[in-house]
C-alpha cells in the first residue's frame, strides 16, 4: 500500500506497508513518476535530447566540465579505462576497498591491478600507498570516495602529477560530494559517477564519466556507443554518402536512454535535500556512537563535505557477525562494504595473496553498514542505533 504526501514542497510516495528496512533505498517523488511519464509519450526513448540535458545538468554540480551519461557506474569505469588506450602489462592502482568493478573493467582492457592500502581512518587510498606502487608501467591512479566521503586529492594530485600519469576518481558513492569548496568532478582528469537505486540519485541503472580533457572526451564518447564515427571529417572511408558511419576503434553499448535521464533530471532538483537528509542521519548515528570507545565513526577527510551513500560504522571485529544477525532478527537488513577485492576467488586465482594492504583488511574485518536513505525516519534510526548498543554489550 501507499500514499500521496508532501515533503519540502514535493509530492513524495510514501510507503504504508511493513517491510525490513534496507541498508538503502531510492526515493521516488510524483515529480518523478510525471517525467518518466512525460518522455515514454515522446518522441524519444533512447539516447536523445534528455540525455543531452541530463550530461549538462550533471555538468553544473561537478564543476563545469564535459559530462558523458552511460549504462552503469561499471560501464563509466570501462569507458574511463578505455580512453587510456591500455595495453597489455599496463597497470593501474587502486584501492581494495571498492566494488570489484573499479579492477574487473581494467582488466577486461588488459591491464593489471596494483592495489595500495588505505588510510586507516576514511578507508580511502592513501596518497604515500599510491606512490609506493608507482612503476614504469603505471597509467593511472584510481581512487574512490569510499561512503561518500572524498578521498584527498590534494595529494593524490600530486603523486599523479610528479609521476605523469592521470588520476582518476571512482566517485561512484559522492555526487555533490566536495574537498575545499572544489565539487567531486573538479579534481581528476576523470570522475565516474553511478546512479543506482541506493546511490545519491536514482535512474534505475545508470552513470557517467566527467572529462576535463578534451581526447579522454572524445574517447568515451566514441566507446559508449560502438565506437561510431559519424562526424564526415574525421572519417577514413570518403565518398559513402551522408548515411556513412563508420567504426575505427572497437566500443560497446553502454548508452543512457531518455527514460533514465529523465527520472535523473528529475532526482538532480532535489539533490541538496538528498544530501542535507542524509547528513542528519549520520549526524543522528554519530550523537549516538560517539561516546562508545568500541566503536568507530565514518571517518571524513579533512576539508570535505561529503555525500553520504553509507554509514560504515567500525566494530570489533570478532563482533560484528554477532551484531549483523541480530540486526537481522530486527528486520534491519545491514550491509558489509567491502571484501578487499584481491579476496574474490578471480583474483586469488590470478596469484594475488591476501596481507597485501593491512589496513585494508582490518578495515574489512570491522566494518558494517547501518541503513541510510532519504526516507528513513528519525525513530528507525534511534531503533537501530539502540539495536547496534545492545549487540555489543
Amino acid at each position: 500500500m501507499a500514499q500521496l504526501g508532501r515533503h519540502q514542497g514535493h509530492t513524495q510516495v510514501i510507503v504504508t506497508d511493513s517491510r525490513p528496512t534496507p541498508y538503502g533505498r531510492q526515493s521516488i517523488s510524483q515529480e518523478d513518476v510525471e517525467a518518466v511519464a512525460q518522455q515514454l509519450v515522446s518522441d524519444w526513448l533512447t539516447t536523445g535530447p534528455s540525455v543531452e540535458s541530463f550530461e549538462q545538468d550533471l555538468g553544473d554540480v561537478t564543476g563545469g566540465h564535459p559530462v558523458v551519461a552511460v549504462s552503469s557506474g561499471t560501464a563509466a569505469l570501462h569507458c574511463a579505462y578505455a580512453a587510456l588506450s591500455l595495453n597489455e602489462g599496463d597497470e593501474i592502482i587502486t584501492s581494495p576497498i571498492t566494488f570489484i568493478s573499479t579492477a574487473a573493467t581494467a582488466i577486461k582492457e588488459g591491464a593489471r591491478v596494483i592495489f595500495a592500502d588505505v588510510d586507516e581512518l576514511t578507508g580511502n587510498l592513501d596518497a604515500q600507498s599510491a606512490q609506493d606502487a608507482i612503476s614504469p608501467r603505471t597509467r593511472a591512479i584510481v581512487a574512490i570516495d569510499f561512503a561518500g566521503n572524498p578521498a584527498d586529492y590534494r595529494e593524490l594530485q600530486k603523486v599523479a602529477s610528479d609521476a605523469r600519469i592521470p588520476l582518476i576518481a571512482d566517485a561512484s558513492h559522492s555526487l555533490g560530494a566536495s574537498l575545499d569548496s572544489r565539487p567531486v568532478g573538479d579534481w581528476a582528469d576523470m570522475t565516474t559517477l553511478s546512479f543506482f537505486p541506493t546511490k545519491n540519485i536514482a535512474t534505475g541503472e545508470g552513470g557517467a564519466v566527467v572529462c576535463k580533457n578534451r581526447e579522454y572526451l572524445e574517447r568515451v564518447q566514441g566507446f559508449r556507443s560502438h565506437g561510431l564515427v559519424r562526424l564526415p571529417e574525421k572519417q577514413e572511408l570518403k565518398g559513402e554518402g551522408p548515411w556513412h558511419q563508420e567504426v575505427q576503434e572497437f566500443g560497446l553499448n553502454y548508452r543512457l536512454t531518455d527514460i533514465q535521464a529523465a527520472l535523473g533530471r528529475s532526482q538532480l532538483e532535489r539533490l541538496q535535500h538528498f544530501l542535507q537528509r542524509r547528513q542528519e542521519i549520520v549526524d543522528r548515528y554519530n550523537a549516538v556512537f560517539a561516546s562508545n570507545p568500541s566503536l568507530r565513526l565514518p571517518g571524513v577527510t579533512p576539508g570535505a563535505k561529503p555525500a553520504w551513500h553509507l554509514y560504515p560504522l567500525r566494530v570489533p571485529s570478532d563482533k560484528r557477525l554477532r551484531l549483523y544477525e541480530e540486526l537481522r532478527k530486527h528486520s534491519v537488513l545491514a550491509q558489509v562494504n567491502y571484501l578487499p577485492v584481491y579476496w574474490h576467488p578471480v583474483f586469488q586465482k590470478m596469484g594475488y595473496p591476501r596481507g597485501l594492504c593491512p589496513n585494508a583488511e582490518a578495515s574489512y574485518k570491522g566494518e558494517i553498514s547501518l541503513p541510510l536513505y532519504v526516507d528513513l525516519k528519525d525513530g528507525e534510526v534511534d531503533r537501530i542505533a539502540q539495536i547496534v548498543l545492545e549487540a555489543l554489550r
